[in-house]
């Protein structure tokens, strides 16, 4: 698959409507997106071999600050406006669509929402290619779809502490501590990094193809720099159904299926855990209630199994009353930061993650996703991820953080949430 030549418009601003075209595409079933997806600034998001990968930039917009959200719903709605679109396939995600990743404080920062020149696309048996122009001519909509080359392994990978070692950040969950149990707020989510750095530069495909086969139930992303595998969904928005999947609450697997077992079971009765989570589900339904009728926000969480840990969940839904308006980027904003990554209550906890977490968190945990001409489309929260630059990658992972937390417990759970990206980087092949 290729983005096709490059073009004198700048990509941020089309002079000319896009002109974008969409038609069906014979994929075999076994046949996997990422391995049609090329070097030049790839996108994805695959979830059980299913959804979206995308290269070159047809139109791309970096918004910054408390209104950034605002003004990429306001970019979007005029490029989807003055579009010219031909499509045989009436699927979510076919058509225009663009790309977002978002910074997760309201300071100004870095925040991307891109329409590549290249989609491809699969729901079920259903495929479809994209092809996207910014200078105005269906002649302009030569593209050739090839195999992709395969992306190098990372070489000579070795980890080092990022801003806080563990007993610093040991250190920052007691001050948490003491200071919800004097009243100050409920929970707080902190976060800590770590850095993996390479001889030579990572092609950012070899992580993402690992991730997606080990980790088929979550959500491989990848825009701009930022990937992962998120098994948390701020949002999906399609035909009027507003869903989202609440994590929080979180135990690490040993790999003995019977031990996991009972370490489920205590999961699911552990006030601590259930406490957090609590949270985080009334900080979503609260969120979504002013655009969604008919919601059912379940009494009691399930168990979900990754294979690094298992996390209490809750799969909130509801049907949006002012679906002709509102767009899933528009629900994505509604919701962050929820509890899930912000904490209780959301303004003093943002305030003392910034006091006291010691770095920037720049795009982690904040929304990543896309979204198609109709608003339609699928945002989650940035976990589980990494940030790549040249030659290092930025990991991240957080915890909830209550009354009762003990910090080496923390620590420990961090290192577990480190797992799937630090094995994505290793020099061994998953396939």
């Amino acid at each position: 698959m290729t983005s096709g030549p490059t073009t004198d418009v700048s990509p941020e601003t089309p002079t000319a409507p896009l002109v974008v075209r969409t038609v069906e595409l014979e994929l075999p079933a076994e046949a996997s997106l990422l391995d049609l997806l090329p070097e030049d600034h790839p996108v994805t998001w695959l979830r059980r071999g299913d959804g979206l990968v995308g290269c070159g930039v047809a139109a791309e917009l970096r918004p910054s600050g408390a209104g950034r959200f605002e003004e990429a719903n306001s970019w979007w709605r005029d490029l989807t406006a003055r579009a010219i679109v031909r499509s045989d396939v009436d699927e979510p995600g076919s058509g225009l669509v663009a790309f977002g990743t978002f910074a997760f404080a309201d300071e100004p920062g870095h925040s991307t929402l891109v329409v590549p020149e290249v989609i491809l696309g699969r729901r079920g048996d259903t495929a479809w290619l994209t092809t996207v122009s910014s200078v105005g001519g269906l002649d302009q909509l030569d593209r050739r779809l090839e195999l992709a080359t395969n992306p190098p392994a990372p070489v000579d990978i070795h980890f080092t502490d990022g801003a806080l070692n563990g007993q610093q950040w040991m250190g920052v969950v007691a001050e948490a501590v003491r200071r919800i149990n004097a009243g100050d707020l409920e929970k707080v989510v902190l976060a800590r990094d770590l850095v993996a750095t390479a001889a030579e530069p990572i092609d950012v495909r070899w992580p993402l193809r690992r991730l997606a086969t080990e980790y088929p139930t979550c959500w491989t992303f990848h825009v701009d720099g930022i990937f992962g595998a998120t098994p948390e969904l701020y949002v999906r928005r399609e035909l009027g159904l507003v869903t989202s999947r609440v994590l929080a609450g979180t135990i690490r697997r040993t790999g003995d299926d019977a031990h996991d077992l009972a370490l489920a079971a205590r999961l699911a009765r552990s006030s601590k855990d259930l406490e957090e989570h609590e949270y985080a589900v009334r900080s979503v339904a609260e969120a979504l209630e002013p655009h969604c009728s008919s919601m059912n926000v379940p009494e009691a969480p399930f168990v979900l199994h990754l294979p690094n840990v298992m996390h209490l969940a809750t799969d909130v839904a509801g049907v949006a009353h002012d679906s002709a308006t509102v767009t899933s980027l528009e629900l994505a904003a509604a919701l962050h930061p929820s509890a899930a990554v912000g904490g209780t209550p959301t303004g003093v906890a943002t305030e003392l993650i910034a006091r006291i977490e010691g770095m920037d968190r720049g795009r982690y945990a904040g929304p990543v996703g896309w979204m198609d001409a109709d608003g339609d489309g699928e945002w989650g929260i940035a976990l589980r991820s990494g940030v790549i630059s040249g030659n290092t990658v930025r990991l991240y992972a957080g915890c909830g953080i209550v009354a009762d937390s003990d910090p080496e417990a923390e620590l420990a759970e961090t290192q577990g949430k480190f797992v799937p990206v630090r094995d994505a980087l290793s020099g061994q092949d998953a396939r």
